[in-house]
């Protein structure tokens, strides 16, 4: 799916009246089937953005198209439609407790079924091989029949993106996938999630905190710091003073190699001071 904002504001509906926008004047063209990772420090707008590029949000001001069309332009059951062609994938997945993972997975269907089917899925889930495939893909097929409750944070966020194989996007929105996976299991997550994507022919857009991931598995890299785009650029284009400046003042959220463009940065480190207990 094609996308391309103009000049887009955007604001969470709980923000105080007097709060800043947080997206301001964002403008951002993504082809159809484009991977794109999204980077920059907290509170950048990273995840307001997704929420607007998922029709979570309406902008304050500006433009928003996808796939040619303005959603907040369309009749409620033609953006009904167009929402359902897009997935969006929270940091935390809303998986309740003590359902099985089987139906977690399946849920990922769920836009794309009618009322019945939705509500029979929950007791009879149908397709049990899409599932399990689909748990294949993250190393999780062991777990199809445990109940969420059970398993580790780690493997409820490899749940969460299970779901995207079982369900039939074509925009894929992905927030920080790999806030709690170990080095193996996000290079492992990352893999699955761009195959899944090229497979699909699918537009891939995913935040991320750990940075070398992102150059290393992403193409096409947006930098956003305070709601803005501060850069856009092919992976190989950015360097360690692109990645100091986005990061100033919050070096300490940069994963794996540091920018080393400052003597301040390779100061002498004291002792450290040990406490038994």
């Amino acid at each position: 799916m094609q996308i391309t904002l103009t000049a887009a504001c955007a604001r969470h509906p709980a923000a105080h009246a007097d709060a800043p926008d947080a997206l301001r004047a964002v403008s951002l063209s993504v082809a159809a089937g484009e991977q794109v990772a999204v980077i920059g420090p907290s509170g950048a707008g990273k995840t307001t953005l997704l929420h607007l590029l998922g029709c979570a949000l309406k902008p304050t001001t500006g433009n928003v198209q996808l796939g040619g069309h303005n959603p907040w332009a369309m009749p409620a059951a033609q953006l009904k439609q167009l929402r359902g062609s897009l997935f969006l994938a929270p940091q935390v997945p809303p998986l309740p407790p003590r359902q099985r993972v089987i139906t977690a997975v399946l849920a990922g269907r769920l836009p794309q079924l009618s009322l019945w089917a939705s509500l029979r899925s929950l007791f009879y889930p149908s397709d049990i091989a899409l599932a399990d495939q689909a748990l294949k893909r993250f190393d999780l097929s062991d777990k199809l029949f445990e109940r969420v409750d059970r398993l580790s944070g780690g493997e409820r966020q490899r749940v969460g993106l299970a779901r995207i194989l079982a369900s039939n996007a074509n925009l894929l929105l992905v927030d920080e996938p790999l806030s709690a996976l170990d080095p193996s299991r996000s290079e492992q997550a990352i893999a699955a999630l761009t195959a899944i994507a090229s497979e699909r022919g699918a537009t891939l857009i995913a935040t991320l905190h750990h940075v070398e991931m992102a150059l290393k598995a992403f193409p096409r890299i947006v930098g956003m710091r305070d709601g803005q785009v501060v850069f856009d650029l092919a992976a190989a284009q950015v360097t360690q003073q692109h990645l100091h400046d986005l990061y100033a003042q919050h070096l300490h959220e940069l994963t794996g190699p540091a920018p080393e463009v400052d003597d301040m940065l390779a100061a002498p480190v004291g002792p450290a001071v040990m406490h038994c207990r």
